[in-house]
C-alpha cells in the first residue's frame, strides 16, 4: 500500500496546462507570429488537460483507495527572516477531489470549444486563456502554503478579466472585466489581510504550521481592541471568499461576466474560479471552527445569498443569466454549508453543482448556437423535437439542480438543509427558512427556463432581431439545429456525472474517512455532521425518505407552478406582475445594488479621491510644501541679497550696530 505520492507526476499536473497554454498563445497567435494553427493549437491545450485529468485521476485513485498523502515544498522562493516563503504541494482527499473537478470540467470545456468558438477569431487567444486558467486554478487547491494560494487566487482572477473581456471590441464586455477585477479587488484586500495577520501572528504561511497554532491564536485579541484575533482572522478570510465566491453584496460581478463566451461560463463560474472561496474556507477549517462569530456571520451572508439570487432568477430572461443566478443562490447554499460546520457538506455540494452547472451552461451554449445566437428564451419553445440531445442532458441537469431524489444535487443540497437545521447556531433559524424557501425558487425559475425553452409553442420567429435584415421568411433557415458532436459529446458525458456521481460518493465523503485529514470539526460544539450521519441508512434510503420530507415537496411545487404558469396557463405571469410592480420593477433593477455601488459608493469614492487630490495633493502637498518652501527660501534670498551691497562702510555700520547690540544685552543681562 502506497503512503506518498511521486512529486515530478503532482508537478506535471498543473505543468501540462501551462505548456499548452503557452505553446497556444505564442506560437497560435500575432505575438509570436501565427506559427501554429487552430487544429494544431486545440490539440495541444487538450493534450495538456487531458494530461492533467489522468494524472489527476490516478491520484484521486491513490489518496482514496490506498491512503496515500502529499505535503512538501518543492521550491524556496525567499526568506526573510524566519518567514519562509516556498512552492510546495499538499494533497489530501480535498485536494485529489478538486483536482479531478478541475481538470474534468476544463477538458469538456476545451473540446467544447472546438465547436462553439469556431467561427471566431481569436479561436487560438481563447484556447491559451482556458489552458492558463486551468494551471492557475490548480496551483490554488494543490498549494499548501498560503503565498501559493494567494498566487492561485490573484492569477485566476486575472485569467478571468481576459475571459470575460474577450470580445474586447464590445463595449459591455469590457465593462463586465472591470467591474469582476474591481469588486475582486475588495475580496482581496480582505484576504491578504487575514493571510498577513495569520503571517505576524505565527510566522509561518504553511498551512500544518500555521494550523498546529489555531488555540494560540484563539487565546489573542487584535491590539488596542476587545476582538479575538482569530475572528478577525477568519472575517478577513471570508471577506476574500465573498468576492471569489460571489456572495452578497460582493455578488454583482457575476451575473454581468456573462458577456464572455459560453465556455468560460461554465469553467469559471460553474466548477472552479466562483468555488475557490468555499475551497478555501473548508481548507482553513482549523481556524474558523475557533469562532462562532465568524461562522454565523458567514451562515447569513450564505443564507441571504441562497435566496434573494433566487429571487433574481425569476425575472431574467437571457438563458446564460438564468443559469448564473442559479449559481449564485447555490454557492449561497454552499455558504451556509460552511457557517454550519458542515465543510464537507460544502466541498461534495461543490463537486456535485460542478458537474450539473457545467451540464446547464454549456446546455444554454448549445442551445444559442441551435437558435441563431438567440438568448432570449421568450422567443424560444419546442427546442425538443430540434436538439434531443440538448434537450434530454438539459432536463438531467436540471432535475440535479433542483435535488430530484437519485440525482447528484439531491444528495448535497438536502444535506446541507439537514446540517442547517441540527446547527445550534444563533444564525440557524433565519439560514433554515432560507435554503427551504431556496428549494421552490429554484425549481421554479429551473423549470421556467426549461418549459420556456424546450416546450410549448415556437416562439422563435417572434424576435424581432431573428432576421438580422433579411427578408427571406424560409422556415428552416431559423429552426433550431442540434449542435455538433464536439458539443453534444462534452453534454453527455457531463451529464453522467451529474446523474450517479452522488449516489456513488456521499457515503465516504460525508460519513466516511475521505477528508478525514484535510477538515476538522470540533464534534463537541457542532454536532450536525454526527446527527447527519447518525440518521445515514445508504443514498437509498434517503432518497425514498426523502419523498416525506419538506424539500422534496417544495420542489415538486415549484416544477408544478412553472409548468401551469407558463405552459398552461401563460396569461398568470403577466398578471401577476402587474399586480405586484412594484416589486418586480425592484428585482429588474437586482435590488439596486448596481445603482447603490454606482451612484453612492463610486460616487463617493470619487469625491473622496478628488478631495484629497484638490486639498492633500494639489494644495497642502504642492502648493504649501513644494511651492511654499521655494517662495519662502526665495522671500528669504531676496531680503538677504539685499544686505550684500558691496559698500565697506555698510558692512562696517552693521558691525558697529552689532557691536552695540551685543553689549546692550549683556549689560542688560548684568543688571
Amino acid at each position: 500500500m502506497s503512503q506518498t505520492l511521486n512529486a515530478t507526476t503532482l508537478l506535471a499536473v498543473p505543468m501540462a496546462p501551462l505548456v499548452g497554454a503557452l505553446l497556444a498563445g505564442i506560437l497560435g497567435t500575432q505575438f509570436g507570429g501565427n506559427w501554429i494553427g487552430r487544429r494544431l493549437t486545440h490539440t495541444l491545450t487538450i493534450l495538456g488537460v487531458l494530461i492533467a485529468f489522468i494524472l489527476s485521476a490516478s491520484t484521486l485513485k491513490s489518496v482514496a483507495i490506498d491512503g496515500a498523502r502529499f505535503n512538501e515544498t518543492l521550491y524556496t522562493w525567499m526568506t526573510v527572516g524566519d518567514l519562509k516563503m516556498e512552492v510546495g504541494f499538499m494533497v489530501d482527499g480535498l485536494t485529489a477531489m478538486m483536482m479531478c473537478v478541475v481538470t474534468f470540467v476544463s477538458l469538456m470545456v476545451h473540446i467544447y470549444t472546438i465547436g462553439y468558438m469556431d467561427e471566431d477569431e481569436g479561436y487560438n487567444r481563447f484556447f491559451a486563456y482556458i489552458s492558463l486558467f486551468t494551471f492557475s486554478m490548480l496551483m490554488l487547491v494543490m498549494s499548501n502554503n498560503m503565498l501559493q494560494l494567494f498566487f492561485g487566487w490573484e492569477a485566476v482572477g486575472l485569467v478571468s478579466y481576459l475571459l470575460i473581456g474577450f470580445w474586447y471590441n464590445k463595449p459591455t464586455a469590457i465593462f463586465a472585466n472591470m467591474k469582476a477585477f474591481l469588486v475582486n479587488r475588495v475580496g482581496d484586500f480582505g484576504f491578504i489581510l487575514g493571510i498577513g495577520l495569520i503571517a505576524a501572528y505565527t510566522g509561518t504561511l504553511n498551512y500544518t504550521e500555521a494550523f498546529a497554532q489555531a488555540a494560540d491564536l484563539s487565546a489573542l485579541t487584535l491590539p488596542g481592541t476587545s476582538w479575538m484575533l482569530i475572528t478577525v482572522i477568519c472575517i478577513c478570510l471570508f471577506i476574500g471568499a465573498m468576492g471569489k465566491s460571489a456572495q452578497f453584496p460582493l455578488h454583482v460581478w457575476l451575473p454581468d461576466s456573462m458577456e464572455g463566451p459560453t465556455p468560460i461560463s461554465a469553467l469559471i463560474h460553474a466548477a472552479t474560479m466562483v468555488t475557490a472561496g468555499i475551497f478555501m474556507v473548508a481548507r482553513m477549517s482549523p481556524l474558523f471552527e475557533l469562532s462562532e462569530t465568524a461562522l454565523n456571520f458567514i451562515m447569513i451572508i450564505g443564507a441571504i445569498t441562497a435566496l434573494f439570487m433566487g429571487f433574481l432568477g425569476i425575472i431574467q430572461n437571457d438563458i446564460k443569466r438564468v443559469v448564473a443566478y442559479s449559481t449564485l443562490s447555490q454557492l449561497g447554499y454552499m455558504t451556509v454549508a460552511l457557517g454550519a460546520s458542515a465543510y464537507s457538506v460544502a466541498v461534495f455540494h461543490l463537486m456535485t453543482h460542478a458537474f450539473f452547472k457545467a451540464l446547464l451552461f454549456l446546455g444554454a451554449g448549445s442551445v444559442i448556437m441551435g437558435m441563431h445566437h438567440n438568448q432570449d428564451i421568450r422567443y424560444m419553445g419546442a427546442v425538443r423535437k430540434y436538439m434531443p440531445i440538448t434537450w434530454i442532458t438539459s432536463l438531467l441537469g436540471s432535475l440535479a439542480l433542483i435535488g430530484t431524489p437519485l440525482f447528484s444535487g439531491f444528495y448535497s443540497k438536502d444535506s446541507i438543509i439537514e446540517a442547517v437545521h441540527e446547527s445550534n447556531l444563533a444564525a440557524a433559524g433565519f439560514a433554515n427558512f432560507a435554503v427551504l424557501a431556496g428549494v421552490f425558487v429554484t425549481a421554479f425559475y429551473s423549470f421556467r427556463m426549461y418549459f420556456l425553452v424546450f416546450h410549448g409553442k415556437e416562439r422563435y420567429d417572434q424576435n424581432p432581431d431573428a432576421h438580422h435584415g433579411d427578408h427571406h421568411d424560409d422556415h428552416e433557415s431559423h429552426s433550431p439545429h442540434e449542435s455538433p458532436w464536439v458539443v453534444t459529446v462534452p453534454l453527455i458525458l457531463l451529464a453522467i456525472p451529474s446523474v450517479v456521481i452522488g449516489f456513488m460518493t456521499i457515503q465516504p465523503m460525508l460519513f466516511g474517512e475521505f477528508f478525514k485529514d484535510a477538515i476538522f470539526i470540533d464534534a463537541e460544539k457542532h454536532a450536525g455532521m454526527k446527527t447527519l450521519a447518525d440518521a445515514f441508512h445508504g443514498p437509498v434510503a434517503m432518497a425514498l425518505h426523502a419523498v416525506s420530507t419538506a424539500p422534496f415537496w417544495l420542489a415538486l411545487a415549484g416544477v408544478v407552478v412553472a409548468w401551469y404558469m407558463y405552459l398552461i396557463n401563460p396569461a398568470v405571469p403577466a398578471a401577476i406582475g402587474r399586480a405586484l410592480r412594484p416589486l418586480v420593477v425592484l428585482l429588474e433593477n437586482k435590488y439596486y445594488m448596481d445603482w447603490i455601488n454606482e451612484n453612492i459608493l463610486a460616487r463617493g469614492a470619487r469625491a473622496l479621491g478628488n478631495g484629497l487630490w484638490k486639498v492633500g495633493d494639489r494644495t497642502l502637498i504642492d502648493g504649501w510644501l513644494v511651492n511654499g518652501s521655494w517662495k519662502l527660501v526665495g522671500m528669504v534670498s531676496n531680503w538677504t541679497r539685499k544686505l550684500q551691497t558691496g559698500y565697506l562702510y555698510h558692512y562696517a555700520l552693521v558691525m558697529i550696530l552689532g557691536i552695540f547690540l551685543l553689549m546692550t544685552y549683556f549689560v542688560w543681562l548684568n543688571k
